[in-house]
């Protein structure tokens, strides 16, 4: 029995109540945890978040294209900032440039750098029924892109999954949970713990029961307290917290509906 969680982005208050509801009575405990990336960028405790997933019996984790950024000094920019005319643009690169150096200092001085330096692209596992797991953040061979996302064709989400060779994926990325079948190969996207889309602004996670049956996966979707979250971004002075705030209030909501694996 595996916890999957993903993009935790810095908020613990949400992590906390995810890894309360599994440890939930009704809910068995888990054997482990796969995190598949995001963990500490664009949120204002990532020292928090980072102490609380370095203390989860048997977890294994994969990057996320923040954690490469954090290394790196690689940026999600389109272009870069001396070329960027446009005034608004500018201010949001100019955000993005200050949120990743805030959360690089807190993980240099926590001493994160070397274990997100060593973290892998992928993780790839095998089932006790012999099914082949992999694990990554947005798709195969990939920590960044579009991932997977509901609108995108049969064919485009064909695209996406070339160099998968598993008959189980668990990605993450988009924030938004996802459960479906295509090309032989079941994927799965827990959706996000820290910055979900869906409209409930649930924390949203998976678990993943196995064995040498075969396997079956619930999504679960986790309430929390949004005011605090949103409270602990500005006590810190993040520069961005305006940012972090739009997601706790729900401004970044998908149109698109709830999944229907969370309802």
């Amino acid at each position: 029995r595996i916890a999957i969680l993903s993009d935790i982005h810095g908020n613990c208050v949400a992590l906390d109540a995810v890894l309360a509801d599994i440890g939930s009575d009704g809910q068995e405990a888990v054997d482990g945890f796969w995190i598949l990336g995001d963990l500490t960028a664009a949120g204002a405790q990532p020292l928090e978040v980072m102490e609380r997933v370095l203390g989860l019996a048997n977890a294994q984790f994969v990057r996320g294209n923040s954690e490469r950024y954090l290394t790196t000094g690689a940026r999600p920019l389109a272009t870069p900032v001396e070329e960027v005319t446009d005034l608004a643009l500018l201010r949001a690169c100019v955000g993005i440039l200050e949120s990743f150096a805030w959360t690089a200092g807190a993980m240099a001085a926590g001493g994160h750098l070397p274990f997100m330096l060593g973290l892998p692209l992928e993780e790839r596992l095998v089932l006790p029924n012999g099914d082949r797991v992999l694990l990554v953040h947005a798709s195969p061979g990939r920590d960044d892109g579009d991932g997977f996302v509901p609108w995108y064709s049969d064919g485009e989400m064909s695209e996406r999954m070339k160099g998968c060779d598993a008959d189980l994926m668990f990605v993450g990325h988009t924030h938004w949970p996802q459960n479906f079948h295509l090309d032989g190969v079941h994927v799965v996207n827990p959706g996000s713990v820290g910055n979900p889309l869906i409209p409930s602004l649930r924390a949203t996670y998976a678990v993943l029961e196995a064995d040498g049956n075969g396997y079956r996966v619930e999504h679960r979707a986790v309430a929390y307290d949004r005011k605090l979250a949103e409270r602990k971004a500005w006590e810190v002075q993040h520069p961005q917290a305006e940012f972090i705030s739009s997601f706790l209030r729900g401004e970044r909501v998908r149109t698109y509906g709830e999944p229907e694996v969370l309802r």
